[in-house]
């Protein structure tokens, strides 16, 4: 059982060039993926896309890369060889025209409009490949731990609730037991012919709560969803799906009983099984 909430993070350093990959879960109830890659790396965001959905499949998904060139690498400065020609020569023409002494100091260079200008460099993209799916693997082995971890913690929660539940179950059976006893020393009594002025008035009113409270399927079927909620918690696969779908039949049966059977005590115990499946949806939604 994996959380859908975790961190991972993954880095490497190829050709002076360092390649960072952050990658961030929430919860969602299906697979939402939130790509911020650089447009160096634009061409592969498909195959990024489909490394995560092979190891993911529910939860919204933040996944940053960033890419920080080694100083002096990512721009290269440039100068502009043909507009220098060009100021020198004006600049002897001026000389020349106007009987100008001195030659131009190197100085004079860093002054010139347009002369100078900085340019970014092109990226390697498929050089620096290995080393961005290297960083990228990292963080979600990371993302996968983190999610791990805390999906035990949810797991044992969960198996303590369902301890509970089955507590629950056990508790209502013998309820049912009990209504079963009453309802055939009542139907010996009327057989007996005791009371007979009273068994002619009430004989049928008997024999509708007779029927009303007979929760014995309803039990079954509420012993067997829980212990199929039991297995299921202990699947590794992601079952977050259908714990809420088996606890929609707890619910169900619990429901059921507590109209057939308006009982205090009855009551009682159908509040707390309610309380148990509350407690489990609330942790489903965290479950991948």
């Amino acid at each position: 059982m994996k959380s859908m909430t975790g961190y991972g993070e993954g880095a490497r350093i190829l050709r002076g060039t360092k390649i960072s990959v952050q990658a961030r879960s929430l919860n969602h109830r299906h697979l939402d993926l939130q790509l911020r890659v650089p447009r160096e790396y634009l061409s592969f965001e498909e195959e990024i896309r489909k490394m995560i959905r092979e190891r993911i499949s529910r939860g919204r998904i933040d996944l940053f890369i960033n890419r920080y060139p080694a100083k002096g690498r990512g721009r290269r400065l440039e100068m502009d060889e043909d507009l220098l020609g060009q100021y020198l020569a004006s600049i002897r023409r001026a000389k020349k025209k106007f009987k100008l002494a001195g030659d131009p100091q190197l100085s004079l260079l860093a002054t010139l409009p347009d002369l100078f200008h900085l340019r970014e460099v092109e990226a390697d993209a498929a050089g620096e490949r290995q080393g961005l799916f290297g960083a990228l693997v990292d963080a979600l082995k990371k993302l996968e731990a983190s999610r791990e971890r805390e999906g035990r913690q949810l797991k044992a929660d969960m198996q303590s609730q369902i301890r509970h539940l089955k507590r629950v179950a056990v508790a209502l059976a013998a309820h049912a037991d009990e209504m079963g006893g009453r309802a055939q020393r009542s139907s010996a009594s009327l057989r007996s012919g005791e009371n007979s002025g009273r068994q002619e008035n009430g004989g049928a009113d008997s024999a509708g709560v007779i029927s009303k409270g007979d929760i014995n399927e309803e039990i079954v079927r509420l012993t067997s969803h829980v212990a199929a909620l039991d297995a299921v918690v202990r699947e590794k696969e992601p079952v977050g799906k259908k714990i809420d779908f088996m606890l929609q039949e707890v619910q169900r049966e619990l429901n059921t009983i507590s109209s057939k059977v308006p009982q205090l005590s009855v009551v009682q115990l159908v509040l707390e099984g309610k309380e148990r499946v509350e407690k489990i949806r609330e942790q489903t939604q965290n479950i991948e």
